[in-house]
């Protein structure tokens, strides 16, 4: 049976495991090479087809060092998906970034060791540009359907770096004030950079919103996160975040643009056919990567 296409998609975490005021919302099996994604369902919005990714599985499963990320970009590309937003719990470093409050994320330190975070490998080689690893283009909708959407909630749009930690233990209180005060970083989370970095290479425009539930561990007045913490603040927020979503995912679909994303490929692999020579992969792997790298090495007719 053919997929469903999908333009435009959607990555939840922890307090996100489902979308309300979806028609028809039904898991859809994805085959990948890397297989099967963490759990992924589609329905539609205004008419129109969206994906929707739950990174932590049906019934938060899945440590964020167990998030199938591979697996999860590549089958939201399978799909279709061009467009791709996102929304993360997170913890901040900053004074005026505020449990509750919601922050726009444009740049991104990892810190992590143990995660797969690339297609490329396996006789296809490549090396994307990240240095702006977010598109600006989306955050701009964004901000806008923020204004729109939430003007009662409190939004930092002006850019925020997020720092990837591997988990699943929250920081030390030295590790929270060297991320805040050493590296200036503004959140910090567990799961959005590595799903970042496989985007750029699925050329998918990319946008994270983050969800502040905590301090972490560097506010000498208020207590150290914890998941009690956490939950308590997402679960305030749940409501709000679907709206958002909502409102992205419908400005989008109805109002498409060209991202610098949707061509990330066409200088990042090096690895393609060329008259004079047949890049040396084999024909299943062709096959089996046709979703990512199908125009550069392409599958025998």
């Amino acid at each position: 049976m053919a997929l469903p296409v999908c333009e435009v998609g959607f990555c939840g975490g922890t307090g996100v495991y489902k979308m309300e005021g979806l028609d028809g919302l039904r898991q859809i099996d994805v085959e990948t090479p890397f297989g099967p994604p963490s759990l992924i369902m589609v329905g539609q919005l205004d008419g129109k087809n969206v994906a929707f990714c739950a990174r932590h599985g049906e019934g938060h499963r899945l440590l964020p060092h167990e998030i199938p990320f591979q697996a999860n970009i590549f089958a939201l590309k399978a799909l279709g998906v061009k467009y791709l937003f996102a929304v993360s719990a997170c913890g901040s470093f900053k004074e005026e970034l505020k449990p509750g409050d919601f922050v726009l994320v444009d740049q991104f330190i990892d810190r992590t060791s143990k995660r797969k975070d690339t297609f490329f490998g396996n006789g296809i080689v490549g090396h994307v540009a990240f240095a702006l690893p977010t598109c600006k283009q989306f955050g701009e909708v964004v901000k806008k359907c923020l204004a729109k959407a939430l003007p009662d909630v409190t939004a930092h749009t002006d850019g925020a770096t997020y720092v990837c930690m591997e988990g699943p233990a929250f920081s030390t209180k030295a590790e929270s004030l060297m991320y805040k005060n050493a590296f200036q970083a503004s959140v910090i989370g567990m799961t959005a950079m590595t799903e970042a970095k496989l985007a750029r290479e699925a050329e998918m425009a990319y946008s994270l919103v983050g969800m502040v539930t905590d301090y972490d561990a560097w506010h000498p007045d208020h207590e150290s996160v914890d998941v009690a913490l956490v939950f308590k603040i997402l679960g305030q927020n749940a409501g709000n975040a679907q709206i958002l979503v909502k409102e992205v995912l419908r400005t989008v679909a109805a109002e498409p643009f060209k991202s610098d994303a949707h061509s990330a490929l066409e200088v990042g692999c090096m690895t393609r056919d060329t008259p004079e020579k047949r890049a040396n992969i084999d024909e299943d792997q062709r096959k089996q990567f046709a979703p990512i790298f199908g125009r550069f090495v392409p599958a025998k007719q």
